[in-house]
């Protein structure tokens, strides 16, 4: 596309910027980016597709390479921490940039900022996104300032706070700022007024208040998360003696949210924010069927974890097109607690021999692991109302999406290389279980195993504490005998699964020399 609109995105490896990067591209714009680190755009599906520019924004050489023939400039740098330091950094980053854009005849300047109530004295978290934005406002540069207040998509430090505190907390005291009203907006329409906005009029020069359709309070947005995600209706009790600064400690005990980010997003919650104007709709129409609601918001938020489509870890798993799914670049606390146990074993086998034992796996077949442990889980499974072991496999050899494996559903199949598990048994949260054939560098096989525990709610933490002392030796266990069982059919060249496991005599033989060895 060498005659489509250069544009500028700062700040590409953070969240926003993360997901505006590819929504340009899609919307026809060729996109340079400016990052102090361009190594971490190298896992993004994108990266092969912009230019990049290596540089800190305080660097006006770095900003003018940066900004030489650019239409339109994204400043989407913000810092979370607090004290005065962060403030002058700030400051003096946007007046740098704001000059250079001037001096390069930038045609507009694209700031998204928070939303805040006119006339309160504010956080420096916030008087600090004001003074950016009227730096801009003020440059001679056309500048949209667009201004919201928390943004529900998964990896936002907004959303995950929600997330964090409502799940984790079925009862909790809480501040008296739970009772503020705000109007949370979803990420998908932030990320289409910012590319809308590209295109204003070049005598446009103002600010916008961007919110989705719902006004809550805090409390509201807690209870309606618990309804969306199934969890119990929350026990709250408001109480006057929290502090915001005694707030942001208890936020940063009870959430992996980090203190530092924790206090500034705690702060700003002390203000009532909700939109004054939104004639940002006569310029950015709304799509036929209107802007996201706060349920909505949160269901597609949470998608991925639905679908259950985990692929690395979760807070670098990413459906495409889905806007509010983590990427590589989002916080490791992002995407809510992801539980893990990943085992990796060496197999003297070719990788068809160990794939012909993965996909034979259950039923008749067995689980190759403690099979007196697996009959009991299966029994509890039957009493609490699930599947239990009852259903069994339909082809003792194949798999194919859709299939039932006892407990678990057959959730991804690729052939010599990966099924995925998805658990149907009573659990409080989401589990699977992979199974990968892979090769090291030198050429060996190796059988990788993972299982994935989504808890939900306290329980669901509870649960996984409870069961993870035996992983050792079920899912061990479960290495060492399907290793032992590839072998085997390596040496006798046979054809079809591997009979023992959970239900005969091979896997307590193969465990008995596992023992032994």
């Amino acid at each position: 596309m060498p005659d489509a609109p250069l544009v500028l995105v700062t700040g590409a490896t953070g969240y926003i910027g993360g997901r505006l990067v590819p929504a340009l591209l899609r919307a026809g714009y060729r996109v340079r980016t400016l990052t102090r680190h361009p190594e971490r755009l190298a896992g993004r599906d994108w990266s092969g597709d912009i230019e990049v520019v290596r540089g800190d924004a305080t660097d006006p050489h770095a900003v003018r390479e940066a900004l030489r023939g650019v239409a339109v400039a994204y400043y989407l740098i913000h810092s979370l921490a607090s004290g005065r330091r962060f403030e002058r950094l700030d400051r003096t980053a946007a007046r740098v940039f704001a000059r250079v854009a001037r001096e390069e005849h930038v045609g507009r300047i694209v700031y998204l900022g928070g939303l805040y109530p006119e006339g309160e004295d504010l956080s420096p978290h916030l008087q600090s996104r004001r003074e950016v934005g009227e730096v801009f406002l003020d440059s001679g540069v056309p500048t949209a300032v667009l201004r919201a207040a928390v943004i529900l998509g998964s990896g936002s430090a907004s959303f995950e706070m929600l997330r964090y505190l409502t799940e984790r907390l079925p009862v909790m005291v809480a501040p008296r700022w739970l009772r503020n009203r705000i109007q949370p907006i979803a990420i998908r329409d932030v990320l289409r007024y910012l590319v809308g906005v590209a295109s204003l009029p070049p005598d446009v020069n103002r600010s916008f208040d961007i919110g989705g359709p719902d006004v809550l309070t805090y409390r509201d947005m807690m209870q309606r998360y618990a309804a969306v995600a199934g969890l119990s209706r929350r026990v709250i009790m408001p109480v006057n003696v929290l502090s915001p600064r005694l707030s942001s400690h208890w936020v940063g005990i009870v959430t992996p949210v980090p203190h530092r980010i924790a206090k500034p997003l705690v702060a700003s919650l002390v203000h009532e924010v909700v939109v004054k104007d939104d004639d940002i709709r006569d310029y950015v129409p709304d799509p036929p069927e209107g802007r996201i609601g706060f349920d909505r918001a949160v269901e597609l938020a949470l998608q991925r974890i639905k679908e259950a489509a985990v692929l690395t870890r979760w807070s670098s798993a990413s459906l495409p097109g889905t806007a509010s799914d983590p990427l590589p670049g989002d916080p490791t606390w992002a995407g809510g607690s992801l539980y893990v146990d990943e085992r990796t074993t060496p197999v003297r086998a070719s990788p068809a021999s160990l794939w012909s034992v993965i996909q034979g796996i259950g039923g008749e077949n067995g689980w190759y692991s403690w099979p007196l442990a697996w009959s009991v889980r299966g029994w509890l499974d039957r009493f609490s109302g699930g599947p239990g072991l009852t259903r069994g496999r339909r082809d003792p050899a194949r798999v194919a999406v859709g299939d039932a494996l006892d407990w678990w559903r057959v959730e991804d199949v690729q052939e010599l290389r990966l099924l995925r598990l998805r658990a149907e048994m009573k659990v409080p949260g989401l589990a699977w279980l992979e199974l990968w054939v892979e090769q090291d560098p030198v050429g060996r096989t190796l059988f990788r195993q993972r299982a994935l525990f989504h808890p939900r709610g306290l329980l669901g933490h509870a649960y996984w504490a409870s069961v993870a002392p035996f992983h050792a030796f079920v899912f061990g266990g479960m290495q060492a005998n399907v290793a032992l069982a590839a072998e085997r059919r390596e040496r006798e060249g046979g054809a079809g699964p591997e009979r023992g496991g959970a239900s005969g005599p091979a896997a307590q033989s193969d465990a008995t020399s596992q023992s032994a060895a």
